[in-house]
């Protein structure tokens, strides 16, 4: 704004003129707000996404072993493998003799079944088919090993069992009274059985 005192005089005011006292903000004082790009944006929704699809693994294993565990075994005959304590189980739906089974378990990672507790002893019975079991005798050794070759140290041998064949070479052992607790049957190794093969779940 200009303003006129006298003809010979000329005084000028200044109106909004910048305050260069005021202290000036420096480029770290001030706050800039920077938009999410498109490549973070990606990246965020792509790891989010796989996080999902690692919980949805884990979910599905975690009800798959649990519906085994709890449907019984037979249900599980057509599903394969069946979950019981810290091992899986196979029963065959064929028979065979006793080595040809064993050969079938360890094509399949496995081996014959060892039956260490009276759990797992009440376990096979529920099967309720006429079963071997990795359990041999050598009449060389005059011994019950398993096919792991460790001795027998407790047995589930039916009444009058076992009962003279080992005097052959090999004898196997078959679970035959599967109602009983006490179920074990020496039997040839050429007979054919069903057969139940047994590997560690973890």
């Amino acid at each position: 704004m200009v303003r006129i005192v006298h003809q010979d005089e000329i005084s000028v005011d200044y109106v909004n003129r910048p305050d260069t006292s005021a202290k000036r903000l420096s480029d770290k004082d001030r706050k800039v707000y920077h938009a999410p790009t498109g490549r973070n944006t990606y990246r965020i929704v792509a790891v989010s996404f796989g996080l999902l699809c690692i919980l949805q693994v884990a979910v599905n294993m975690t009800l798959r072993l649990s519906r085994s565990t709890t449907e019984g075994p037979d249900k599980s005959f057509q599903q394969g493998w069946v979950y019981f304590g810290s091992s899986l189980y196979f029963i065959s739906s064929t028979k065979l003799p006793w080595l040809q089974s064993r050969d079938d378990c360890q094509q399949r990672g496995a081996d014959l079944v060892i039956i260490n507790t009276k759990e797992e002893q009440n376990f096979m019975g529920k099967f309720h088919r006429l079963t071997w079991i990795g359990l041999t005798h050598q009449a060389e050794t005059m011994k019950w090993n398993w096919v792991d070759g460790t001795l027998l140290t407790e047995s589930y041998w039916g009444e009058g069992e076992p009962n003279g064949h080992t005097t052959r070479n090999i004898t196997c052992v078959e679970i035959r009274f599967f109602e009983q607790e006490k179920s074990w049957n020496d039997i040839r190794c050429y007979g054919q059985n069903f057969w139940i093969c047994e590997k560690n779940a973890l």
